[in-house]
């Protein structure tokens, strides 16, 4: 009777590993991305090596397992951050979703080998979980600011270069493409590629102009495209109106510096306290000891 359960048990767990290896079988793996900007972003991080290569099957793996659940709220929510991010990796939605699972999972399981070592709680391995599944979301809010930082520090100049091609006799879109390059890395030059490709497209102005507002949120950026919306709508010379903006950025940049600069002037007052409280207690410390001595 013993030997009959141990071989019904055994029986069971073949057929439940079997029925679990054949749904595994049986998920879609999508295929990675090659179209747009977003198959741009995958093929130079396939070709730039690094982690990202040798996980890259699993990640689209487990995407295949996210998008059999029904997640549109956050594929939505994920979608735009990633637009935002510059499609980094050139990842989906559901990648993000399988990444985030992933790192997740790696970063428990260390905890959770690695606390017996350390003399700690096996419980770390829950709120390391938690940190690992916002990790990737972190990393791609970083992305996003660097890529904010970069585009508001390039935009006037931009935006005088394209002044001046505008007052020389080209249009708005021919003035664009003399500050873009295919292969070049800069988010402010893809993001301009960004709206010659919409406006190839057959998208109005506003639309790419707006588009480009949402994608990178910032004061300087929505007064650029609020400008040239309103310059479109009235009919004023667009050209004048750029030179215009351009001049306003620059300035709201020169000021923004003296703000930074005359900050950091306050921020280093206590330091400067610290260092001259040191250095009176390196000079006043032997008086001091000996004189405790005495």
């Amino acid at each position: 009777m013993t030997l009959a359960f141990k071989f019904g048990c055994i029986a069971l767990f073949a057929l439940a590993a079997t029925a679990l290896v054949a749904s595994l079988a049986s998920v879609p793996v999508p295929p990675a991305p090659r179209l747009g900007h977003r198959g741009a972003e995958r093929r130079q991080a396939l070709h730039s090596g690094g982690l990202f290569v040798t996980i890259e099957p699993l990640v689209r793996f487990m995407a295949g397992l996210a998008a059999l659940h029904p997640l549109r709220k956050l594929r939505e929510q994920q979608e735009h951050t990633l637009r935002r991010a510059g499609y980094c990796l050139g990842l989906t939605a559901d990648e993000l979703t399988a990444l985030s699972f992933l790192s997740a999972m790696l970063l428990s399981a260390t905890a959770f080998f690695v606390a017996p070592y350390a003399d700690a709680s096996p419980g770390l391995a829950l709120p390391a979980f938690l940190v690992g599944a916002f990790l990737p979301t972190f990393q791609l809010q970083e992305v996003i600011k660097m890529r904010i930082k970069h585009v508001s520090r390039g935009l006037p100049h931009a935006i005088e270069i394209a002044a001046m091609c505008m007052g020389a006799g080209l249009d708005f879109p021919g003035a664009l493409r003399l500050l873009t390059s295919p292969r070049s890395r800069d988010p402010l030059a893809r993001e301009l590629s960004l709206i010659l490709e919409e406006l190839d497209l057959g998208r109005t102005r506003r639309e790419a102009l707006l588009n480009f507002a949402e994608r990178v949120p910032t004061q300087a950026v929505r007064d650029f495209v609020s400008a040239v919306v309103q310059a479109e709508q009235k009919g004023n010379p667009l050209a004048k109106v750029i030179q215009v903006q351009g001049r306003v950025l620059n300035m709201r940049r020169s000021v923004a510096a003296e703000e930074a600069a005359a900050r950091a002037g306050v921020l280093m007052i206590v330091p400067m306290v610290l260092l001259v409280c040191c250095i009176l207690l390196l000079l006043m410390g032997p008086f001091l000891v000996r004189g405790v001595g005495l």
